[in-house]
């Protein structure tokens, strides 16, 4: 999932895109209200993660922006203010959930489940198969032929998007922006050496493949009855 998150906190901003980035997550992370406000509203992001007190606009005005524009996607706010009036007047301009800081990181990631469930309940669905390989995006979980298959926070995600894409030929571009952060540096063979294991993991000692490499284009994962 792309998260994007909004906080001018060098130390928290960093600790949250460390975390969530080690959770299997997309994160890109921006310092002030305004440039956020702009990637929340040209991105594809599946949560934002929001400061109240930011330079440049401040997050309610980020909010009631973000939602007059038409964007629905969730919003978690984070504050040092621990007051009714600041909760209720987040909710009302359309926030999602509110944590107060400080706060530990596995509460944090708890209500980032949730809302990225909330998210796409009724409008996605909670597993994704692919001729016998099955991913439960719930329980974070893969098969193949009913055959556990342990995977990594990463090799989970990048399965994901490649399943939700199947049979589509995705360059790595596409893939670095979904499954890594922006910072990625695409000289280097982060993605190959990725694709490997997870080609390995769920193709090794299986009748056909599913991960194919399509050369100077990219990757597809795809069912037998399209090879």
């Amino acid at each position: 999932m792309k998260i994007l998150i909004v906080e001018d906190e060098p130390k928290t901003g960093d600790y949250l895109r460390l975390g969530l980035r080690e959770a299997g997550h997309a994160v890109e992370w921006l310092t002030n209200g305004v440039d956020g406000l702009h990637h929340a509203l040209e991105g594809d992001h599946d949560l934002v993660i929001l400061d109240v007190m930011l330079p440049g606009m401040d997050g309610w005005k980020f909010l009631k922006s973000l939602r007059a524009q038409g964007r629905e996607m969730p919003v978690l706010l984070l504050t040092a203010k621990d007051h009714v009036d600041d909760r209720v007047k987040g909710l009302d301009l359309g926030a999602d959930d509110y944590l107060v800081k400080p706060f530990s990181f596995s509460e944090l990631l708890a209500r980032v489940r949730t809302l990225l469930r909330r998210g796409r309940s009724g409008m996605e669905p909670t597993s994704l198969q692919v001729a016998d390989l099955k991913l439960d995006l719930l329980r974070r979980r893969a098969t193949r032929a009913g055959k556990r298959i342990n995977l990594t926070a990463k090799e989970f995600g990048l399965l994901e998007l490649l399943m939700r894409r199947a049979g589509e030929v995705l360059p790595r571009s596409l893939i670095a922006s979904h499954v890594w952060d922006v910072n990625f540096d695409s000289d280097t063979n982060v993605i190959e050496v990725a694709m490997r294991r997870l080609r390995s993991k769920m193709d090794d000692g299986f009748e056909y493949r599913l991960l194919r490499t399509v050369r100077g284009m990219g990757y597809v994962l795809e069912g037998p009855e399209s090879l």
